[in-house]
C-alpha cells in the first residue's frame, strides 16, 4: 500500500491498522518514495531460545555452580 506524507498525518490509524494486519506500507513525499513501514516482528517471543538473558552462564568454565557464585556474592562485607 502506498500512502503520501499528507494522508499519514491526516490518517495514521489507517497504517497502524495494516501494519496490525501484516501489510507493508510505503510512504510518499512530493509522489516520491521516502520511507517504508513494515509490521513489527518480535523475534524472542517467536524463538524463546533466541531470548540474548538466557544462556549467560552457560559457556562460563570457571564458574561450577551459578547458584553458590550469586550467593557468594550477595554475602554481606565483613569487617
Amino acid at each position: 500500500m502506498e500512502i503520501s506524507a499528507k494522508e499519514l498525518r491526516e490518517n495514521p490509524g489507517k497504517v497502524i491498522e495494516n501494519a496490525t494486519k501484516g501489510m507493508e506500507t510505503i510512504i510518499t513525499f512530493r509522489g516520491k518514495r521516502v520511507a517504508r513501514m513494515i509490521p513489527y516482528r518480535d523475534e524472542a517471543a517467536e524463538d524463546p531460545g533466541r531470548d540474548e538473558i538466557f544462556g549467560l552462564w552457560k559457556n562460563r568454565d570457571d564458574i561450577p555452580s551459578v547458584d553458590e557464585h550469586v550467593r557468594s556474592i550477595r554475602k554481606g562485607r565483613k569487617f
